[in-house]
């Protein structure tokens, strides 16, 4: 049972990881690449990242779920002590998920509105387009942290689980 429960686990942070390095190696810059915008207009673009990144926060709202869950059942299965680092950290990456879904999104999706929009004042869309990038910036240093953060959770359930907390006397009996 251990095996298979530390094998979902560091599938888990395998697929979580490799998400989050291939979005911002390769797709991310795809999006806004020349041979990209040579046939897509920036707008559309913007748009068509900005599904890609809706199915992405999905994917870590799912993998950070997946994560707690396994970090519970094994804290009850093993019965050692919680490892409150990785705890803390699971649950910032799965709430940052939902910040990225329900708050960023939705606000960069209504910035890229004002910005390309014909109707707005050049003033509203200059401001609209400065947001964007402090947004932009914001999200990028944090999916970088996140990146970070990963690579520890992954790197912690590689490494040789120690035993169980409390162990029967009667393995020290002759």
């Amino acid at each position: 049972m251990h095996v298979a429960l530390r094998f979902i686990g560091l599938v888990n942070a395998a697929v979580w990881l490799g998400a989050a390095v291939f979005l911002t190696v390769v797709v991310g810059p795809a999006f806004f690449s020349t041979e990209m915008l040579s046939f897509l207009p920036r707008p559309y673009a913007g748009r068509a990242a900005e599904v890609v990144l809706e199915r992405y926060f999905l994917l870590q709202q799912w993998c950070g779920a997946i994560a707690l869950l396994h970090l519970l059942v094994e804290y009850l299965y093993s019965r050692r002590a919680l490892d409150r680092t990785v705890a803390g950290l699971l649950s910032a990456l799965f709430v940052n998920a939902l910040v990225g879904s329900f708050l960023v999104l939705p606000k960069i999706h209504a910035l890229q509105q004002i910005r390309y929009s014909r109707l707005a004042t050049a003033a509203r869309q200059a401001a609209a387009a400065s947001a964007f990038q402090a947004l932009h910036g914001v999200s990028w240093a944090v999916n970088l942290l996140a990146i970070a953060a990963l690579v520890y959770y992954l790197w912690t359930l590689s490494r040789t689980a120690p035993g169980p907390r409390f162990v029967s006397w009667s393995k020290f009996r002759d």
